[in-house]
């Protein structure tokens, strides 16, 4: 029977071929570095007669041994010509992502609503700040309608909205409303029922 594909070890780079791919895994298990080191070299040869678009500029082979040591699976111990890539320079690790260690107050409103409520706490007095700060307040009223269904009390909001700021923004609760919320329901779909004709 004929070997199926699927059965078959896996093609490193398919572009190449299952040919090239087993004569670099004979390659790499070849004892004697002498005739291991002979043997790439013609294979990067074939590759070249194959595949001329690899050789770049001024006759410049680096693309064929780069292939060549990952169809190796970075394991042909040979002198080679140049410098080739490494497993780590192939699949680089992704840098660590700088989480912040601060922590969140409240995490309900959410660290944006804490660095907006500073910016707007450091705006001189006037028309475009007290707009600001009653959008964001009423904003941490819709987060906290979210977090707890059950009722919001205006004075906390206000409350944290002056320890945010560090009293900088401080509302009477009394005389500073916030808007009522209601929850929308989504509408029901009534589905109509035809009747049936005698």
């Amino acid at each position: 029977m004929l070997p199926y594909n699927t059965d078959m070890e896996p093609v490193l780079l398919p572009e190449y071929g299952r040919h090239l791919q087993g004569l670099v895994d004979y390659c790499v298990g070849i004892p004697d570095r002498d005739e291991r080191t002979e043997c790439a070299y013609a294979i990067a040869e074939t590759m070249a007669g194959l595949y001329p678009e690899l050789i770049g500029e001024n006759g410049d082979w680096s693309k064929i041994w780069d292939q060549i040591n990952i169809m190796s699976r970075f394991e042909l111990d040979i002198d080679f010509p140049c410098e080739v890539i490494s497993a780590d320079k192939l699949n680089p690790k992704p840098a660590k992502l700088p989480y912040s260690s601060s922590q969140m107050k409240f995490r309900h409103y959410g660290r944006n609503i804490e660095k907006m409520i500073g910016i707007v706490a450091d705006l001189e007095d006037g028309e475009e700040k007290d707009l600001l700060i009653s959008m964001i307040a009423h904003h941490m009223k819709k987060l906290m309608m979210q977090h707890n269904k059950e009722g919001v009390d205006d004075a906390k909001i206000l409350k944290d909205l002056a320890m945010y700021s560090q009293g900088r923004i401080n509302l009477d609760p009394y005389t500073y409303l916030l808007h009522e919320f209601k929850e929308v329901q989504a509408p029901q779909q009534h589905q109509n029922k035809k009747k049936k004709r005698k």
